[in-house]
């Protein structure tokens, strides 16, 4: 009996990042759905309040700006495919980086793409919130 209670108190931080990692990979699935579908009333409790976005240009933008922007579809997401995603946990916060492949339409312009991002999310009162979002281009490449 002994040994298996060892056993249990030796599973259960591996158990607990389970379930911690499945709801943070549900949270950024849920980011990209709700941007690829424009809900940007369900996407607004994902986004902590001082949320900022770093696009592949360099220009930065707030929460309440991002939000507007998919609301009136100023930005209409038409493909978003993520590759090669890694989740590091520290604590009560989260990096996930990976690769996106994206094509949406902002401003009345197509644009399509191959990016690497990096986000970062915190665990408060058992919900993450993403913190930031940062992507760059990836130079297309010839084959």
């Amino acid at each position: 009996m002994r040994g298996f209670i060892m056993l249990l108190m030796l599973l259960a931080p591996s158990w607990a990042w389970a379930q911690t990692s499945t709801t943070l990979e549900q949270a950024d699935a849920a980011w990209n759905q709700l941007r690829l579908h424009g809900d940007a009333k369900a996407l607004a409790p994902l986004l902590a309040d001082d949320w900022l976005l770093t696009h592949s240009d360099g220009r930065v933008q707030h929460k309440a700006d991002y939000l507007q922007e998919l609301a009136t579809r100023q930005r209409r997401n038409t493909r978003i495919d993520n590759e090669d995603v890694q989740i590091r946990q520290h604590g009560d916060t989260a990096v996930i980086t990976g690769t996106s492949v994206q094509a949406a339409i902002s401003d009345g312009k197509p644009w399509e793409g191959r990016f690497r991002f990096t986000r970062v999310w915190l665990l408060r009162d058992g919900q993450w919130q993403m913190l930031a979002s940062h992507s760059s281009r990836l130079a297309e490449t010839t084959q």
